[in-house]
């Protein structure tokens, strides 16, 4: 394998002990798939980007690896990565365009008092019903039941990149208290394709929530903070009308596992979902 510089990012937070550790490869072009699975498994952090290269029109080509997989997209990476790049003063303030596994992503950089933040535009998402099947899987794993959910929020599928189960729950006692079992949530998600998270949120206010997403890879059971489930998140709630676009949100997650973070969502009345974090480097 060649000599490579590996980083290390937590995003959604303005602290290294905060929000999501991502590893992040600037130059991976001399790297097979192989080799970069190896290094996401080494690392072991829930996602590892790594900038391959660029396309025929000069958006960056990146690739997404999970300890045990390749990743459609992941939201956090992509904000570290964004930060890296500008922290290695690869790019200014302005855009930065990925060319992802699920599209091209476009990403705004920029700095305030608390430092160096990142905003993408997810894909255009998609919002369809949760079967009653998975549902009810899903309410086993975490013990929780029908009657837990909040109603003026029902269970959906959402999609911004990645397919991402949503259910809310209406009692902040029993949001903060379900817990599951690693093996047999990670068996129910391989088997109903879903390579991201499952989100479990809560409501705190009109414009505030609370959010859990199982995502059971290697030492990890729960995601710090899940950029492509805030994007995902943020559709599910203009398809229900939950929300009056142009509306923005805040998501605390992470505070279940020891690392706070926040994620800042922007829904437009159409088209993609704007997620914003800061990022700042882990010193290895």
């Amino acid at each position: 394998m060649p000599d490579l510089e590996i980083l290390r990012y937590a995003a959604f937070t303005t602290h290294s002990d905060g929000g999501n550790p991502a590893g992040v490869v600037l130059d991976a072009s001399a790297l097979d798939e192989a080799s970069m699975q190896e290094i996401a498994a080494d690392i072991d952090f829930s996602e590892t980007a790594f900038v391959t290269g660029t396309d025929s029109v000069g958006a960056l080509t990146i690739r997404y690896f999970s300890p045990i997989a390749e990743v459609p997209f992941c939201g956090h990476a992509t904000v570290a990565t964004a930060v890296a790049l500008a922290d290695a003063g690869r790019v200014g303030a302005g855009a930065i365009r990925f060319a992802t596994p699920v599209g091209v992503v476009e990403i705004g950089v920029s700095t305030d008092a608390a430092g160096t933040r990142a905003s993408f535009t997810s894909v255009e998402p998609s919002v369809s019903p949760l079967t009653a099947d998975d549902l009810t899987a899903v309410l086993d794993e975490i013990g929780l039941e029908a009657s837990d959910l909040d109603a003026e929020l029902p269970p959906r599928i959402a999609h911004a990149g990645n397919p991402h189960p949503v259910l809310v729950i209406a009692d902040r006692a029993a949001f903060d208290g379900f817990t599951f079992d690693a093996t047999r949530v990670r068996s129910l998600m391989d088997d109903r394709a879903w390579p991201a998270t499952i989100t479990v949120a809560h409501r705190l206010g009109p414009d505030r929530f609370a959010a859990r997403n199982l995502f059971p890879v290697g030492r990890i059971t729960e995601d710090p903070a899940t950029g492509s489930a805030a994007a995902s998140f943020g559709a599910y709630l203009r398809s229900l009308a939950a929300v009056a676009p142009p509306a923005q949100i805040v998501i605390e997650q992470g505070a279940h596992v020891g690392r706070a973070g926040e994620l800042i969502v922007d829904i437009p009345a159409s088209g993609g979902i704007v997620v914003t974090g800061h990022a700042v480097r882990i010193d290895s």
